[in-house]
């Protein structure tokens, strides 16, 4: 099995990576892959609302850019991480930039992300981790994806890089959250074959305009 994580800091070792790499020492200790994508440094230009990706249903954005890679990254893997520093109780611009996209090209392909474990994490100085974990669950579960779940909401604490690590308690939700989510993965994979998902329903979209 395979998890991704996408660590949408600007800072390749901030305190959002330590927070992703706890939860990943506890899926490797399960022999469940886990790889770590820093898009927090890239240039990610916002979905234009252009409705391309239902029309070409391709699995790709029309922007071509990373955001193309990584939706197959997505695709791939049993699980998927999303974390975020936490920028004005909001998660980083690069972040949000990279989920519009990603998450509606899935939606416009049968649900490409249905029923994979899919978590949030988010790294905050003081306040508002927890809208901007939040936000992240939004993501999740649009895209119809199982969420695991801690002791706690999935926010950690820290200003400095590594700051988070003497977060005794949010090291302590990262580190649950991750035996949650390999023990998730292993039922989902144990289940494969013997019983029968549930059929994808095509989206139904309405408005309040009469």
């Amino acid at each position: 099995m395979k998890v991704v994580a996408f660590n949408g800091s600007p800072r390749k070792e901030g305190n959002t990576y330590h927070a992703i790499k706890i939860l990943a020492e506890q899926l490797e200790k399960e022999n469940i892959e886990v790889e770590i994508v820093h898009i927090g440094n890239k240039n990610i230009r916002g979905c234009t609302a252009c409705n391309s990706c239902f029309k070409t249903r391709d699995e790709r954005c029309i922007i071509d850019d990373d955001v193309n890679e990584w939706i197959q990254k997505m695709k791939e893997a049993d699980g998927i991480i999303f974390g975020s520093p936490v920028h004005f109780s909001d998660i980083s611009a690069e972040m949000k930039a990279f989920l519009d996209r990603a998450i509606y090209v899935g939606s416009a392909n049968n649900s490409l992300y249905r029923h994979k474990v899919g978590v949030g994490v988010t790294a905050v100085r003081r306040s508002g981790g927890i809208p901007a974990y939040n936000q992240l669950n939004n993501y999740i579960g649009y895209s119809e994806m199982i969420m695991p779940t801690s002791n706690y909401w999935n926010v950690i604490y820290g200003r400095a890089p590594g700051e988070a690590l003497k977060d005794d308690e949010g090291t302590q939700i990262m580190r649950i959250l991750g035996k949650n989510m390999a023990w998730l993965l292993k039922i989902i994979e144990f289940g494969e074959g013997k019983i029968e998902k549930p059929e994808v329903e095509k989206k139904v979209y309405t408005n309040f305009i009469r």
